[in-house]
């Protein structure tokens, strides 16, 4: 099993190039980063964490530029979005910012997205909650064409294009790895239809292994092959018990939290994290 590091890239946080450069010298298979374009004042829907929403949602630097930087410092380390809230992005743009940014690294970029929690964030970008999904599914399927055709072009509900010439392509063929995230059966139903990894979060280990045991049934009953599906669990518990058990039940990677603080409080904590790498 991979284990990786997250943090909310801010302006006040240890530089992200800087921390490629440190989490890549430790052996950490990866690095990811969250997305939020801005966080409404409104604050009419309740943070899914269940506490007062931290300050760090209001000051994440935007994923693909900030990965990028990541990607530049470093020779190995794979760089991830976690997650990429893709309802918010437009399709085609996103297309060539994924292409660009797996292009450059050489091939070492993890796509995680998902459907976001914050109803106001998306209807700014004209984005209604309650078809999120739908038009998350669309996008995925539109990019695909995007990334593995000379000529694509896609008609659904929420996506729509004639014919069009979109380069670069990305590096890893067909593409790089589409990760989605959630713990609901919705969730790991469409990881079986039309994704290639599973991203839950894994604060409660037990539901992730209870989600990862619904995972493989969903796959057999599709005829999937679960060597085709990743399962990256996301702020898992910096404990060697933990790590132990995802492990054995076949989780791919475990991705550790990290504060968005400076240097000099991120660094010791990434060697003591560090510490539990195999």
């Amino acid at each position: 099993m991979h284990i990786g590091v997250c943090i909310f890239a801010t302006e006040y946080a240890i530089r992200i190039d800087e921390l490629a450069r440190e989490t890549e010298a430790r052996n950490f298979e990866s690095l990811w980063v969250p997305e939020h374009t801005h966080i409404p004042t409104s604050r009419r829907s309740p943070f899914a964490g269940g506490q007062q929403l931290p300050e760090q949602y209001k000051h994440t630097l935007d994923p693909f530029v900030a990965l990028t930087a990541a990607a530049a410092a470093t020779k190995t380390l794979r760089v991830g979005t976690g997650i990429c809230l893709i309802i918010e992005r437009d399709t085609i743009t996103t297309a060539k910012s994924v292409a660009s940014l797996d292009l450059l690294s050489h091939g070492r970029f993890e796509f995680g997205l998902g459907g976001g929690w914050n109803a106001e964030e998306m209807e700014h970008h004209g984005t209604e909650f309650k078809s999120r999904f739908k038009r998350l599914e669309e996008q995925v399927r539109a990019l695909k064409e995007i990334w593995t055709r000379d000529v694509a072009e896609f008609h659904g509900q929420f996506v729509n294009f004639d014919p069009i010439w979109a380069w670069p392509k990305p590096a890893q063929k067909p593409y790089p790895p589409i990760l989605l995230g959630g713990e609901s059966g919705y969730t790991l139903q469409r990881v079986v239809d039309f994704c290639d990894g599973w991203y839950p979060r894994g604060r409660a280990p037990e539901k992730v292994l209870e989600g990862l045991k619904d995972l493989k049934a969903r796959a057999a009953k599709a005829g999937r092959d679960m060597k085709t599906i990743s399962v990256s669990a996301f702020a898992t518990p910096p404990d060697k018990a933990v790590l132990d058990q995802f492990a054995s039940a076949g989780v791919t990677r475990s991705i550790l939290l990290l504060p968005p603080e400076p240097r000099d409080k991120v660094l010791p904590l990434l060697d003591q994290y560090a510490k539990l790498i195999r």
